[in-house]
């Protein structure tokens, strides 16, 4: 009946205007509590998130070189066994056509030599690859530590309104404090 100019409010309603009217300070403070921990709660998350990747990206290019060491290797073996048929021909060939065959030989020791530098360097890398990869990893379990702390703290501190209770707030604001610490520690160290 609010065209005639009558409205019936439910108690929820009497209790929000009263909060409003008579000045709510605790709800007010954990409100904006809760709005710089969601913030800063949106940050750890997003460094957890950038970390993971980094350390997704650094093992992608680990596979990438070890397959490219798999295939320098594949390719040695190959020249392996050429080297090894020109071994045995120059032993059955006769002796006019030896030489072409030992010279063929020392053709493949050479260009295995090649390529197994080339094989080894992409280990290497394989290797660098992998040490990024845990090196960007480490600050992850921290940041996702952080993180859960930070949504308990902004848990407790709606249930601190709901209930009154002042030690909520404390034990909030000491998650809070908490996940500022393990946030720190994912960086300290690195």
């Amino acid at each position: 009946m609010a065209e005639e100019g009558f409205e019936v409010h439910g108690p929820e309603h009497h209790v929000v205007e009263h909060s409003a009217h008579a000045g709510d300070s605790l709800a007010a403070r954990i409100a904006v509590m809760t709005a710089i921990l969601s913030t800063v709660g949106a940050i750890f998350s997003y460094q957890g998130g950038a970390s993971q990747n980094d350390a997704m990206m650094y093992k992608n290019e680990a596979v990438l070189k070890r397959t490219e060491a798999s295939d320098q290797w594949a390719f040695y073996q190959a020249k392996s066994n050429k080297q090894h048929l020109a071994e045995l021909a120059g032993v059955l060939a006769p002796a006019d056509k030896k030489a072409e065959f030992e010279a063929e030989v020392e053709r493949y020791k050479k260009e295995k030599k090649e390529i197994q530098a080339k094989a080894e360097a992409l280990e290497a890398e394989t290797k660098h690859y992998n040490e990024l990869s845990e090196h960007a990893m480490h600050p992850h379990h921290r940041l996702a530590q952080a993180t859960t702390m930070i949504q308990i703290a902004i848990s407790l501190a709606a249930i601190t309104v709901l209930t009154r209770k002042l030690w909520l707030f404390w034990g909030s604001v000491g998650a809070a404090g908490l996940g500022a610490v393990l946030f720190v520690l994912a960086f300290v160290g690195r």
